[in-house]
């Protein structure tokens, strides 16, 4: 597994930067690459690419990786329109996928959502679930999708409706079963854990390959 070069979008959020610290310490990688817009601390090991969004897959189209993460996403609060949203959700991690997949990437994981479906009715969960079915059909050699419920964790933002939810889980997690267990929150640090624990993993005989909270949270301990 030694020598890898992993890259990886979305290195500043919640998920992303912790995934980020995950890869610059592992030996099994001794190249990343950071895809952000503005710089970020320097390493021994990483390649950050301060990059324009708008010309993403012409900036990426020489970039070469074994194993991308992909952990840009964002709301459509924060975004300002849905059209923002879908441009971010949708667009920039389905050019940073096609690009990777042209460049000769064996790896892809993605964070997706619970839900997720093109045919979905709200339009969150279906660009989501566009974005699934558009990254599958690039077929990749393996790729990695997870599908957390609620996301848990510091971000820089504040959001009330995600607080509130989290403060409730705990006292109605006890009474989910099957699957409803999927629809429990997961901290943002266990999703990063279970990405990386992924990737150096033998590949399933399934492909895509869907992670939901319980083998989400299976896989923390293995890290």
């Amino acid at each position: 597994m030694s020598g890898k070069t992993a890259i990886i979008i979305g290195a500043t959020g919640m998920v992303g930067k912790q995934v980020l610290a995950s890869l610059l310490a592992s030996s099994a990688y001794k190249k990343v690459i950071a895809v952000t817009r503005k710089p970020i601390p320097a390493h021994a090991k990483l390649k950050n690419l301060v990059i324009d969004f708008e010309h993403l897959a012409e900036s990426l189209k020489t970039v070469k990786a074994d194993d991308a993460f992909c952990c840009l996403g964002t709301t459509i609060k924060q975004a300002g329109t849905k059209a923002a949203f879908h441009k971010v959700d949708y667009t920039y991690n389905f050019e940073f996928a096609h690009t990777l997949k042209q460049n000769g990437c064996q790896h892809f994981l993605l964070i997706s959502a619970l839900g997720a479906s093109p045919k979905a009715l709200v339009f969150y969960s279906r660009v989501k679930g566009l974005l699934e079915k558009d990254i599958t059909a690039l077929d990749y050699p393996r790729l990695s999708i997870f599908r957390p419920s609620l996301l848990i964790g510091e971000r820089e933002e504040n959001r009330l409706g995600e607080n509130i939810s989290a403060a409730l889980f705990p006292i109605i997690s006890p009474f989910l079963r099957g699957g409803l267990r999927a629809i429990q929150p997961i901290k943002g640090e266990d999703v990063a854990k279970a990405m990386f624990a992924v990737a150096q993993q033998m590949q399933p005989a399934d492909n895509p390959h869907f992670y939901y909270y319980d083998e989400m949270k299976a896989l923390t301990v293995t890290v």
